[in-house]
């Protein structure tokens, strides 16, 4: 086995990643279960927009296969890096299916010498609770026949100041050999790496840093109420705020709180919590707050019409402003709410083309002056850059819960 690597799930985070280890000379094979994938990877298309169908196309040292009809190619690897999913239920449970899934199909192809590094965000102890073993299984012993570790991912989306290269990497070993071959590979790939003590310190890492955001957008989700009802403009508060140059970091309010990580990686700390008998007031508070923002939302859509206007037009229905990804988006719960409560809908998002409320499909309109003057109210959801915001600001009634039009 030589500079090769296998990467587990082809996501937001596994698909840039995959291709930045290609471009670090590694040949890189890609696995998924998903067919749809598999096939546009193939021919060159892209379904992640910070990744361009002409990296795709001009990227040699990359190739993806379906799980199950990669296994030869997986087992030449000499790394190989999980980034599936780590969902939740609706009862707030962890969703780990994907993990063990991933995990029986190692413990079945696995062959000795290869490094496994798990990136999937999930609660502290999963990595040596849950996967080690079943790993355990395959006959192979972790830190001598294989290489087992823990590094968390930090992709952010649409975020054009930090590329994944150039992110510090956490890093953790189930053993000292364990934390050396990631430690060799990863010092290769990434600008700086982050060693700590145990994987559980780097499953904890990954979730705190998830739980600071959500504590804190809460926090100025709450404040933006508050000031509200005394009358202060609060987006004015913040930016004088921001000016402190130190011990000040603004975050700003909005809808709620969507996306992969942010409305379940607390969730994945609470459930582990109450496993063994304890619990955090804050988090369960911040939590509260963050999911009964949507129906707030939904309150001020109604404040702005009388009983013969039921005509919304809600602009971005995804999580985050430029992504196509609308998992635990709050504009999905926001939709559904004013539906339910007998308003017509459509809505405007350059990145999501069709998108499912209460069991129907509606499809995205394009933002014109003629469907923002049959609209009784426009609704900001999420405040994309390819929105022309100047049309938004001529709709007759605007509730706008991303503070874009104050700009």
């Amino acid at each position: 086995m030589n500079k090769k690597v296998a990467v587990i799930g082809l996501g937001y985070v596994g698909l840039p990643l995959a291709l930045l280890f290609a471009k670090k000379n590694y040949t890189v094979i890609g696995l998924d279960i998903d067919k749809r994938k598999i096939e546009a990877l193939r021919q060159g298309k892209s379904y992640i927009p910070d990744v361009s169908n002409d990296v795709i196309q001009k990227e040699k040292n990359f190739q993806a296969y379906e799980l199950k009809k990669g296994i030869s190619a997986f087992q030449a690897c000499e790394y190989v890096v999980v980034t599936v999913p780590t969902p939740i239920t609706e009862t707030h449970i962890p969703d780990l299916g994907p993990v063990i899934s991933a995990s029986t199909f190692l413990k079945e192809y696995m062959v000795k010498g290869q490094t496994i590094i798990y990136e999937s965000s999930t609660y502290p102890g999963t990595l040596e609770e849950i996967v080690l073993p079943i790993l355990k299984d395959s006959n192979l012993q972790a830190g001598i026949d294989f290489y087992l570790a823990y590094s968390p991912e930090r992709v952010d989306p649409a975020n054009k100041s930090y590329d994944i290269e150039h992110i510090p990497k956490v890093i953790s070993g189930y053993s000292k050999e364990c934390l050396h071959h990631i430690q060799t590979f990863y010092g290769i790939i990434f600008h700086k790496v982050v060693p700590v003590s145990s994987p559980k310190v780097a499953e904890m890492c990954k979730l705190f840093e998830n739980i600071q955001r959500l504590v804190n957008i809460s926090l100025v989700n709450e404040t933006n109420e508050l000031c509200e009802e005394l009358g202060i403009d609060f987006y004015e508060v913040l930016q004088a705020a921001s000016t402190k140059p130190f011990g000040f970091t603004p975050y700003y309010p909005g809808p709620g709180i969507g996306g992969h990580c942010i409305p379940v990686d607390p969730l994945y700390f609470l459930w582990k919590l109450k496993q063994n008998g304890l619990t955090s007031e804050l988090i369960e508070a911040a939590h509260h707050i963050n999911e009964e923002m949507p129906n707030k939302v939904i309150k001020r859509v109604e404040k702005q019409l009388n009983a013969n206007e039921k005509r919304v037009l809600v602009v971005g229905v995804a999580y985050k402003k430029d992504v196509n990804d609308i998992r635990e988006s709050p504009a999905l719960t926001v939709c559904e709410g004013l539906l339910e409560k007998g308003y017509e809908l459509t809505y405007h998002d350059p990145y999501i083309d069709s998108a499912v409320f209460n069991k129907q499909t509606y499809f995205s309109v394009p933002l014109t002056k003629e469907e923002i003057e049959k609209s009784d109210v426009v609704l900001v959801l999420t405040d994309h850059s390819q929105v022309d915001w100047s049309i938004v600001k001529n709709a007759k009634k605007v509730v706008d819960t991303r503070g874009i039009l104050n700009e």
